[in-house]
């Protein structure tokens, strides 16, 4: 297509894991180079390191087991690079508020070591892609019937600890709707996953100016599809609900249920890294990636029971996780307009293929009760 960047050769930190392994065959399929730089993090990978997404990449891509806080790793997997995916990041809100050090090295440290390697490149790369997150807004964007747009803060744990989950208006306090969320939205991340996810890009948008090197920021909604890991137990609620159905246990529902986010499957995830790569016009420019469409978690749970065939009840508990957001979903007009980006799976049609991939996978034992354990023990979970 005319008008588009010629990359071939790229580099995606990260790139063993769920979404990196789904983008390298996809670049590989265009004729790409690609290498990957993991450290096969055992909470993603397994204590052996030989997950699944590994798998599939294993003789498709140039693959250095290395971390991105390694200075020497970096300068070895960019040499010689045209464009670096930068997906490497610690994952999980929960997770993030009480693992703050480890979030905060990973995710900032790492991407400002990969920085400093890139600003100093005798051959500059010609594009950086971060992988931000929907986590940088906080709660999305909501209607005031008296303010219009307006942008709430994190719930009160007094209102939340009462049964009240509806966000309010920050300046009459009355309940306010959900609106899709687009780029201009105020960025006020309610975890220390999103306050990094926020650095990362901030970071990223602000170097790639000052060095001379095209960057772009994806904020990806909630990923799910293929390939995701069933054995993380702080990260990807689909996983989480499926391990759980899988081993005959119930299925616990934060909150009143109707909490919801923008699912989007892996595949339009991948089609909109490769045009934020490809087309010039994503150059410096932050893009929302999701489906539209928010879905409920008591949806999710149902359409997951039907899809397995399963039993297993589904108790909504009331109880809540400080850090949680009530709603999210993405506005698409501006990564339409300007990459043509548009999602070629609803919500019915990803998880037909998920559950069909689970079902073809070694269940590992349920673990979820124990991530839930470790945030009450910090008074993050009531």
């Amino acid at each position: 297509m005319s008008g588009q960047r010629d990359i071939q050769r790229v580099l995606i930190t990260g790139g063993a894991g769920f979404i990196g392994s789904h983008l390298t065959c996809a670049l590989v399929d265009r004729g790409v180079a690609v290498t990957v730089l993991d450290n096969l993090s055992p909470q993603i990978h397994g204590r052996d390191g030989q997950s699944p997404t590994l798998g599939t990449i294993r003789d498709l891509a140039r693959i250095i087991r290395g971390d991105v806080r390694d200075r020497a790793a970096i300068e070895e997997a960019v040499a010689g690079q045209d464009a670096v995916v930068h997906l490497a990041a610690e994952t999980g809100t929960g997770q993030s508020m009480y693992e703050i050090e480890r979030y905060v090295d990973v995710n900032v440290r790492g991407t400002s070591v990969l920085l400093d390697v890139l600003s100093a490149a005798k051959t500059k790369v010609r594009k950086l892609v971060v992988a931000s997150s929907r986590a940088v807004y906080g709660e999305g964007s909501y209607h005031c019937p008296q303010h219009g747009t307006v942008y709430p803060g994190s719930r009160s744990d007094e209102r939340l600890v009462a049964g009240d989950f509806e966000v309010k208006c920050p300046h009459c306090g009355t309940n306010v709707e959900c609106i899709a969320t687009d780029e201009s939205a105020k960025l006020h991340p309610s975890s220390v996953y999103g306050i990094t996810k926020l650095s990362q890009e901030q970071l990223v948008m602000a170097t790639g100016r000052a060095a001379g090197f095209p960057v772009t920021a994806l904020r990806y909604q909630n990923v799910y599809g293929p390939g995701q890991s069933l054995s993380n137990p702080y990260t990807g609620i689909l996983s989480i609900f499926s391990t759980r159905i899988l081993n005959g246990n119930d299925i616990q529902i934060f909150e009143d249920g109707s909490e919801s986010r923008d699912f989007v499957f892996i595949d339009d995830v991948v089609d909109a890294t490769v045009l934020a790569l490809e087309n010039p016009a994503a150059d410096h420019e932050v893009f929302g990636v999701g489906t539209g469409q928010p879905t409920s978690v008591v949806t999710v749970a149902e359409a997951l029971r039907d899809a397995y065939g399963r039993q297993s009840a589904l108790f909504v508990n009331g109880k809540y996780r400080l850090g949680d957001i009530r709603h999210n979903y993405a506005d698409l007009t501006k990564i339409t307009a300007k990459l043509g980006f548009r999602p070629r799976y609803d919500f019915r049609s990803g998880i037909a293929q998920f559950v069909a991939w689970v079902e073809g996978q070694s269940v590992p034992a349920d673990q979820s009760d124990r991530s839930l354990h470790e945030m009450a023990a910090k008074g993050l979970y009531k």
